[in-house]
């Protein structure tokens, strides 16, 4: 793609709005070169806008006067707020003035209004949140992070495609190991929803290796793993609970004892290279797979740094034609995964 790639930002959404968004704005401009457009109230973001040294960056501001807000819900962002900050940003995605958005706002509304004013790619049922997880070789695609509460088997077939896609081109996995996480690895485990999609990808033509547990995910011996929103968002929440559990109790033993301080001091160096590893803020935000266009979920607290680093993913999501590759890949899984899915109504 050689035209410039520019990237909406709603910037009124999430927990620290619109400072945040609009510095990490700035810094993805600055850093990359990356046109942005932010959208929210345009006399807010302005004057925010006039706190930072803009010259020379590719910047705009379009207006929208509602914001959707965490606990509003899906529909209402659908039928009611048609000029919340991140509608506009989906329209301009829509009408092909912006290639990407980004948010850090509510994720069920953002899915909602992704899937209502974009549509879903052909073949796929369920658009998936699919979350990046740090593990001991390097990372791990979750999904669903939490779009899907109640899902059927064939919807995690689906996941494991639009997960083995993204890994395949934005983590650069050439074989992407896939799995589908149940409670242990043997064919008897699992309930119900996990035997029946083991059986569906058992057919496909993905590299898919079985079960696999919880710790799995981050051995570094799966690319892949899939599973409902239900199980994904828990997943997510005890993974990064436990991330600032260790960071905290690391520092208050450090702190408790005279030659641990000297260790820490010596140790350093590894010590900030492990924490870059298990930030979020490092993965920027989680792609919204399935939807004919490019969205990035960010965490509702997303620092500044966070927001810069999901507007480069989504710069590179698109620059990597993700969706034009799924749509491939559903081609070539259709000879050999409709038959299992027409059985349950979805093909």
């Amino acid at each position: 793609m050689n035209e410039k790639i520019v990237v909406a930002v709603d910037a009124m959404g999430g927990d620290n709005a619109p400072e945040v968004e609009v510095e990490g704005a700035v810094a993805a401009a600055r850093r990359w070169g990356i046109p942005i457009v932010l959208v929210g109230d345009q006399s807010r973001l302005e004057g925010i806008l006039s706190w930072h040294d803009t010259t020379g960056l590719d910047i705009a501001v379009r207006h929208a006067g509602e914001i959707v807000g965490m606990h509003d819900s899906p529909s209402d962002a659908v039928r009611k707020k048609k000029d919340s900050s991140i509608r506009v940003g989906f329209d301009l995605l829509r009408r092909g003035d912006v290639h990407a958005v980004v948010s850090a706002g509510n994720s069920g509304a953002t899915m909602a209004l992704g899937m209502f004013l974009l549509k879903r790619i052909p073949g796929i049922d369920r658009p998936a949140i699919a979350t990046i997880l740090p593990n001991k070789k390097s990372q791990t695609v979750v999904l669903d992070g939490g779009a899907n509460v109640d899902c059927k088997p064939f919807h995690l077939a689906q996941f494991g495609t639009m997960g083995a896609v993204y890994a395949k081109f934005m983590l650069g996995k050439d074989h992407p190991r896939v799995g589908v996480l149940s409670n242990g690895e043997e064919e008897s485990k699992g309930n119900e929803l996990a035997r029946e999609a083991h059986k569906l990808l058992k057919q496909s033509r993905l590299n898919y290796i079985g079960f696999v547990e919880g710790r799995d995910i981050f051995a570094g011996d799966v690319d892949v793993v899939v599973c409902d929103g239900f199980v994904g968002n828990v997943v997510l929440k005890v993974s990064e609970g436990l991330s600032e559990a260790i960071g905290d109790m690391l520092s208050a033993e450090i702190k408790r004892r005279f030659f641990a301080k000297l260790g820490f001091l010596l140790a350093r160096p590894a010590f900030r290279a492990f924490k870059k590893k298990v930030d979020y803020a490092e993965y920027g935000g989680a792609p919204l797979l399935g939807i004919q266009g490019t969205g990035m979920i960010c965490h509702g607290g997303s620092n500044a740094r966070a927001i810069m680093n999901a507007i480069h993913m989504a710069r590179e999501s698109v620059s990597q034609r993700i969706n034009d590759r799924l749509i491939a890949q559903l081609g070539l899984e259709a000879s050999e995964t409709c038959e299992g899915i027409i059985e349950n109504g979805a093909c």
